[in-house]
């Protein structure tokens, strides 16, 4: 086991409500069905800034914005923010203060420009221009958790990595797939039930899925493709 998976905790029985086994086979089963479903919907703004720019900075400063942030935000934001700065050097050449300005109005914009100040100083410095292939490299980064490291990983670098934000914990959760708390424990769970040739396409999938289909409240269930699959785990009232 590598440096970056050993830092998850160990998944607990009783994170799989119906098993290990039953939670990989309803995982196999539920992907294909759920990239049917979204396709021809826009991806997150991250995924597309990373398709355009095929740049690993532009997607971890993009993830850094993007948190608690809506997505059309992120994206004007990090236009704004790249149009002036696009490279580690010209961005912490930048005031905190001017950094603000061009990405407000994305939510805790004052924290986010220390953070992508500070971050971009030190890719720049430090590391001589280069973003961390790593998870341990892009946790030293400031402002930067497991979620913004493995969507760096998979979108910049296309290394194996789940990113786990509120969407992918809500629906695996919503499934009754598995029973967790918090994102690391999900993430933990993940990697050790989704097969590995998932893992780059499963936050795309539940993201877009989370926003057309599965939303926080009242989901759409009358059209859901993957109902079957679902118990509807803390659905008060559904479409």
């Amino acid at each position: 086991m590598n440096d970056s998976v050993s830092k998850l905790p160990d998944p607990r029985p009783e994170w799989f409500p119906r098993g290990k086994a039953a939670a990989t086979a309803t995982l196999r089963r539920i992907v294909p069905a759920v990239r049917k479903a979204v396709h021809g919907e826009r991806p997150p703004s991250v995924t597309e800034i990373a398709r355009r720019s095929r740049s690993p900075f532009k997607v971890l400063v993009s993830t850094v914005i993007s948190a608690r942030t809506k997505d059309e935000v992120t994206g004007e934001a990090a236009r704004r923010l790249f149009a002036r700065a696009p490279t580690p050097r010209s961005l912490s050449a930048l005031s905190a203060r001017r950094i603000e300005e061009l990405i407000y109005p994305a939510g805790f914009y004052r924290t986010k420009a220390k953070a992508i100040r500070a971050l971009s100083a030190k890719i720049a410095g430090e590391l001589g221009g280069r973003v961390p292939d790593t998870m341990e490299g892009l946790l030293a980064l400031p402002g930067v958790g497991r979620k913004t490291a493995n969507l760096v990983l998979t979108l910049g670098f296309a290394l194996p990595g789940i990113c786990v934000d509120t969407h992918v914990h809500r629906v695996a959760n919503r499934l009754g797939i598995i029973r967790t708390k918090a994102p690391v424990e999900t993430e933990a769970c993940l990697r050790a039930t989704l097969p590995k040739a998932h893992w780059l396409e499963i936050n795309d999938l539940l993201v877009t899925f989370g926003k057309s289909i599965c939303a926080p409240v009242s989901p759409r269930c009358s059209i859901c493709p993957i109902a079957r699959s679902c118990v509807r785990a803390g659905v008060a009232r559904s479409r």
